[in-house]
């Protein structure tokens, strides 16, 4: 039986940050790109946003945490020996929100204070 309140979407929103450790060069581009790569196989069920210090995730919870598990996977297929994920999750209940909902929420109290 489902905890959502009738009319509100079942839609949570993720943010991941993905760092394989010790490595010989400072750069992690390539990694975050075979990441992404994994995300996007699953781009028909979940709606993303790659921002500079993470990827932002919107969509069916139980979805988008098997996502996770393999986007976490990605790094070691690529050599990685130690991997560092770092989850933030918004599952909200009692509205519809959205990863738009959420910056214009946030935009309308910016225009108010000006």
């Amino acid at each position: 039986m489902s905890s959502r309140r009738k009319g509100v979407i079942d839609v949570a929103i993720l943010e991941i940050s993905i760092v394989p450790l010790g490595l010989p060069a400072s750069g992690i581009s390539e990694f975050v790109a075979c990441c992404l790569d994994e995300l996007e196989k699953y781009s028909e069920k979940v709606r993303y946003e790659l921002t500079a210090m993470g990827t932002i995730i919107e969509g069916d919870l139980d979805v988008m945490l098997d996502i996770v598990r393999k986007m976490h996977e990605a790094p070691f297929r690529k050599g990685a020996k130690r991997v560092l994920t770092t989850l933030r999750l918004d599952d909200r209940r009692d509205i519809n929100a959205s990863i738009e909902q959420k910056i214009r929420s946030v935009q309308e109290k910016i225009q108010r204070t000006d």
